[in-house]
């Protein structure tokens, strides 16, 4: 395990390494390199889901980053924890920290959310290890470990409605909304009043996604290959990112076919590129999306990293979309 991995001490525990802390580090160049891993919709037994896993291998050599993060529907089929191992596997071995957040199909199998959320925080360099609830708040720190430089949200934006009126997705709840709000104010006051450079990663885009992407002029980069299926109702979660003053970006995952980012109201509306093998719809194409942070920069890089080895839609955010 290399220095760079994690930024906190760690403790060897009946042979499995244990994060102390939700944190990692800006490399000495001062950068910092995310995987997002996204609908990898493993199916326990299914020939079809090697494909996943080579598109994942492929990806982690070629860009070996610093952090993965899974943004939901990991596993389709029982027995959950074998998808979940298979998944999560290709971090693990390279030892780099990850965080996991569900969609709207890992626990339509053996496993309920919870049961879900208690397994992984279990597993070798799993950074939800120390998250109270489903939303946490990952630290960027310094190379030298003495200061948080960013931060990076991970959210469970949960999986169908709750109301028998309503049809369709889940949404944040009123409390997941006012977590964020808490946990924003907090790190703001804690960095001398001045908002952190963040990110957020969750499964279901919120409405903006449609707003966005159809408002006309509203520029958009990369595949549109299908609506965003996003809740009914709107919560106010990208409201309370407009508030807070602290997210430059928002990735997600859900519809297979999108894999573009797209501008609104300050806050880069960006999807992961689908990651899965042929056990789900898709147009063929998988791979992953990669997001650079510099330290002391409020901005970032971002592209996908196809499962051939091709890099496709790299923009820069926020200087590209400068009028």
């Amino acid at each position: 395990m290399t220095k760079r991995l994690f930024c906190a001490a760690a403790l060897c525990m009946a042979g499995m390494l244990a994060v102390s802390a939700q944190s990692v580090r800006f490399n000495n160049e001062g950068k910092l390199k995310i995987v997002q891993f996204t609908d990898i919709h493993w199916r326990a037994g299914d020939p079809a889901t090697a494909d996943a896993a080579a598109n994942m291998n492929r990806v982690l050599d070629e860009e070996k980053p610093d952090i993965v993060i899974y943004t939901g529907d990991v596993t389709t089929a029982k027995p959950a924890t074998e998808g979940l191992d298979k998944a999560l596997e290709p971090a693990i071995s390279r030892g780099i920290p990850y965080a996991i957040t569900f969609g709207n199909h890992d626990d339509e199998q053996d496993l309920t959310r919870p049961q879900l959320y208690d397994y992984v925080k279990k597993k070798q360099g799993c950074l939800d290890a120390k998250a109270e609830g489903t939303d946490f708040a990952i630290s960027v720190t310094s190379a030298d470990g003495k200061q948080t430089r960013a931060v990076l949200y991970v959210m469970d934006s949960n999986a169908y409605s709750t109301i028998d009126s309503l049809k369709g997705y889940g949404w944040f709840r009123r409390d997941q909304v006012d977590w964020f709000a808490r946990k924003s104010a907090e790190l703001t006051a804690a960095n001398g009043g001045k908002p952190l450079p963040a990110l957020a990663f969750f499964h279901i885009p919120f409405p903006e996604y449609n707003e966005a992407s159809t408002a006309l002029g509203n520029p958009l980069v990369g595949q549109r290959g299908e609506k965003a299926c996003s809740p009914a109702i709107n919560t106010g979660m990208f409201a309370a990112m407009l508030e807070a003053g602290d997210v430059m970006g928002t990735f997600v995952g859900h519809d297979h076919v999108n894999n573009y980012v797209t501008p609104w109201h300050g806050i880069l509306l960006c999807y992961g590129q689908f990651t899965g093998g042929k056990t789900t719809y898709t147009d063929g194409r998988r791979g992953a999306r990669v997001i650079e942070l510099t330290e002391g920069k409020r901005g970032f890089r971002t592209w996908i990293r196809m499962s051939d080895g091709m890099v496709k839609h790299e923009v820069c955010w926020p200087e590209d979309f400068k009028n």
